[in-house]
């Protein structure tokens, strides 16, 4: 009886190390689900750059013409942006964060019709500035040089 509890209270012990190591691995509290919504983009900044040495993100549009633009991204993954001048884009989003120390980041990929995601090879890494389920901050990075600059996007959740 006495080793089986004491196999008992080392897999308690297991499970509960387990469980402690992936609460540790979301980074300041951001997961997946704080995604999930309608968001609008209220500003577009810049971070170590000038405003008009950007002239076109997600090879889209000017940085401007997304500030008031709608994403709508769904639990399933897919989604789709609309810019004010009512263009739309059909997307693919994740949330990646590795550890490591390596910076939690929004990725996604342009979706056409016919497209399946699986399938695109290229997309768009955005570093997560902040995102708290109400507001949230993207940064686009921007090599000058042998630094970085960042667009960002502030977004409310409206949904």
């Amino acid at each position: 009886m006495k080793k089986l509890f004491q196999f008992g209270a080392i897999i308690a012990l297991v499970v509960t190390v387990a469980t402690g190591c992936s609460v540790v691995n979301k980074t300041a509290g951001v997961d997946r689900s704080r995604f999930v919504g309608t968001w609008t983009v209220n500003n577009v900044g810049y971070e170590n750059l000038i405003g008009n040495a950007v002239t076109k993100v997600f090879d889209q549009a000017p940085p401007k013409d997304f500030v008031g633009s709608t994403w709508v991204l769904t639990n399933s993954g897919n989604g789709q942006y609309t810019l004010v001048n009512g263009t739309s884009q059909s997307i693919f989003w994740s949330y990646n964060n590795p550890g490591g120390g390596v910076t939690p980041a929004f990725q996604f990929k342009k979706i056409y019709q016919g497209d399946k995601a699986k399938n695109v090879d290229t997309g768009y890494s955005l570093i997560i500035g902040s995102n708290d389920g109400t507001t949230m901050v993207l940064k686009t990075p921007v090599s000058i040089g042998s630094s970085t600059g960042y667009v960002v996007y502030n977004f409310t959740k409206t949904k």
